[in-house]
């Protein structure tokens, strides 16, 4: 033990005197600086493309060049194609199969989350010569596997261009805006099966299959777009709970014959086919077909020649089943699918019977991403949360599920970009107070070298007001554990009374309460911490990788015990000596709207305020596809659509309330903030509200941000 003398205690005043000072001469951050300015802005590693033959990457350089790399030396080989070549900005590109074409993509309009048009061209990288096959926008342009023709979609229409003959050919006729769609998916299969593609190309070039959609029973929806003396009225097709969905057919056209074959689906018409996938076999498509209740899923093999088809698997469950990923292994004999029947999201091999064949991956936790098969040594490659819940790693595992190898080691979110032979990756990794980290990597997951490391941002940080957020869990009523992470306030002491803001999200699989990197949310709730806010956010039930049983638990009465675990660990924090138990507030965007209007409602004895961002109020304005997953039909389970809709509960409000939305949001209509609205002036509840003209879900764009996160600032400093 040292003994403590008068020296020591004049070098602690020291050491105290320069910490003050190191504190008071760190910035607050400001507003300005995480929406406008870009000072936290992380670097990544743009156009990374692996080469077919695995030796060599592209990527865009800051002037838009497109370098060939090398993966062993990391040196430049040398310039695809230089940026003053093509006289295009901003533009996206990908190879031919062949790898002698590119097609480069720009003046890219955003149409809903995924889709958009662009003006395309294509460059020859022998002859250096550019020309541009269509003058029109067009959607989804892809080459064919052999590299002689495009797939596009035009005005509702499908259509394929021969490079060689340099001729257009349109494969479809009937394509109407709000009505007939070819080549491309409708609003709600984009939205909730992430799916805009509607065509997709057999390995050889020689067939095309694509969706239709009829979408003329679909009710429209209206929007007022403003700007003009008298505002545009922008109308789409948008299916809400319980209503009518397009009609899906399915069709095969044959490049060489020009025939088109139409594939049989069955006879019912009210379903889905969230996918459709080219097997090994280049006259044979794997169709998944999924009842309207989701709670069903067949494999359709189908004869692309004949139409016909053959169901060779079939998976049920009592609540709902996710999408799978398919990948049919190159000896044409089988495939790998994953699925919770386990209870936990894991790899299976079947064969094209629909025979098990085995069980790859195994134990309590989920498989998250499947990165693919490398068949020459049977190697598969995933993400999974075996280490912890909240976090990611990559994983090599042997077809036959043995021999499974931690490929990444540093604590937090690692991701992989694999190329062509899985002899090469690029790491990405992060932490949740951690920018994200590039690194290229061999096979066995051995650094070669660091392409971005966002060290100047990380030296940045330093001189900035930054406290560290810290992951930990809370438990609920019924001692489960919950996924947390706090960020305490500037100068913290137990000594004081804080308040308290908690962030939420909540919705079905979703996770927030991550050891991933934030992006601007941390900032603003840095600043937040150094006004001297105490920040928490918690993942209650029905949050993802924790196993089916905990995601499916809010099954038929979603809202219910989402917001009985923020209320009850909310219950906890009032019981803290550092927590002002009468400042408590919640906020989220989207379903965390939601659930911040069902806290400041449901929970009006704990929240003091809440702010909504684009809330869900009502189950019955949202689409089907989402709201019928996890509720069934409203005339099925209408009375939980009403006990779980905050619309329902207004008049239980007693604390400050802010609701937010977009006029022009095609996702969350701004219809739910209108009917809020409308019954709270009904039942006397105060309240405040703000819009955004012409916004949609995000409600995005600098200047917008800007005000948005000023407003809510300023309601938090007010309110809380």
């Amino acid at each position: 033990m040292v003994r403590f003398t008068w020296r020591h205690c004049a070098f602690a005043v020291i050491i105290f005197h320069y910490t003050a000072f190191q504190c008071s001469s760190q910035q607050s951050i400001t507003l300005e600086d995480i929406w406008t300015r870009g000072t936290f802005s992380a670097k990544g590693v743009p156009g990374f493309n692996s080469m077919n033959d695995g030796r060599y990457y592209t990527a865009q350089d800051d002037n838009e060049n497109i370098i060939r790399y090398s993966f062993a030396s990391g040196k430049a080989i040398d310039t695809i194609v230089y940026q003053r070549d093509l006289n295009l900005q901003q533009f996206s590109y990908t190879f031919s199969a062949k790898e002698d074409k590119l097609l480069l993509q720009t003046n890219f309009k955003q149409l809903y989350r995924h889709s958009y048009a662009a003006n395309i061209y294509v460059y020859d990288v022998k002859s250096k010569l550019l020309f541009q096959p269509v003058k029109e926008e067009v959607m989804l342009a892809e080459f064919s596997p052999d590299g002689t023709h495009l797939a596009y979609v035009k005005n509702n229409n499908l259509y394929v261009y021969d490079l060689k003959n340099k001729a257009e050919k349109q494969i479809t006729t009937d394509g109407k805006t709000n009505a007939i769609i070819n080549g491309a998916t409708d609003w709600v299969y984009e939205e909730e099966f992430a799916l805009s593609k509607g065509f997709y190309w057999n390995k050889t070039g020689s067939q095309l299959a694509y969706y239709r959609f009829d979408e003329s029973k679909v009710k429209e929806f209206n929007m007022a777009m403003y700007g003009k003396l008298y505002p545009e009225d922008y109308q789409f097709k948008y299916p809400k709970a319980g209503e009518a969905n397009s009609v899906i057919t399915l069709y095969c056209y044959q490049t060489n014959t020009g025939s088109i074959t139409k594939l049989d689906i069955g006879n019912e018409t009210d379903i889905y086919i969230p996918r459709i996938h080219w097997t090994q076999n280049e006259n044979l498509l794997c169709i998944q077909r999924m009842n309207r209740l989701q709670n069903k899923l067949e494999l359709l093999l189908a004869n692309t020649n004949t139409g016909s088809h053959t169901l060779v698997y079939t998976e049920e469950n009592k609540a709902y089943l996710d999408v799978p990923e398919i990948t049919f292994l190159k000896d044409g004999k089988s495939f790998i699918i994953n699925s919770e029947k386990s209870g936990w999201n894991h790899l299976y091999q079947y064969d094209l019977n629909g025979k098990l064949m085995k069980q790859i991956t195994n134990g309590n936790w989920d498989v998250d991403q499947f990165y693919g098969i490398y068949e020459k040594n049977k190697t598969i490659y995933i993400t999974s949360s075996e280490v912890n819940s909240t976090e990611r790693y990559v994983y090599a595992i042997g077809l036959d599920g043995k021999k499974k190898q931690q490929l990444t080691q540093k604590r937090g979110w690692n991701n992989a970009t694999f190329n062509a032979d899985f002899s090469y990756f690029l790491l990405s990794q992060s932490s949740i107070n951690t920018p994200p980290y590039y690194a290229l990597c061999d096979a066995a997951g051995k650094e070669i070298r660091v392409l971005e490391n966002n060290t100047e941002l990380q030296s940045k940080l330093t001189s900035y007001k930054i406290n560290n957020a810290e992951m930990t869990s809370f438990s609920n009523a019924y001692g489960e554990s919950l996924n947390a992470f706090v960020i305490k306030p500037t100068n913290f002491t137990e000594k004081q009374k804080y308040p308290v803001l908690m962030y939420v999200y909540g919705g079905p699989g979703h996770q927030l309460a991550v050891n991933r990197w934030m992006g601007s949310n941390y900032f603003w709730y840095q600043l937040l911490a150094d006004k001297g806010y105490l920040i928490v956010c918690v993942d209650g039930r029905g949050t993802g990788f924790k196993g089916e049983a905990f995601k499916k638990s809010t099954y038929l009465q979603l809202g219910k015990f989402e917001i009985e675990d923020q209320i009850y660990v909310a219950k906890q924090l009032q019981n803290l000596n550092y927590v002002d138990r009468n400042r408590i507030g919640i906020w989220g965007w989207s379903f965390g709207g939601y659930m911040a209007s069902l806290g400041i409602s449901k929970g009006a004895d704990v929240f003091k305020t809440a702010i909504a961002v684009a809330p869900v109020t009502n189950w019955r304005y949202y689409d089907n596809i989402y709201t019928e997953r996890f509720m069934r039909t409203p005339q099925e389970n209408g009375k939980s659509y009403d006990e779980n809709s905050p619309i329902n509960h207004v008049e239980k409000i007693k604390g400050n309330y802010l609701i937010i939305h977009g006029t022009a949001d095609d996702n969350v209509h701004f219809q739910n903030a209108v009917e809020m609205v409308n019954a709270m002036i009904n039942k006397g509840v105060k309240f405040d509200s703000e819009f955004y003209p012409n916004k949609n879900h995000g409600i995005g764009g600098s200047k917008t941000r800007l005000h948005l996160y000023e407003r809510m600032t300023r309601f938090i400093l007010e309110k809380l």
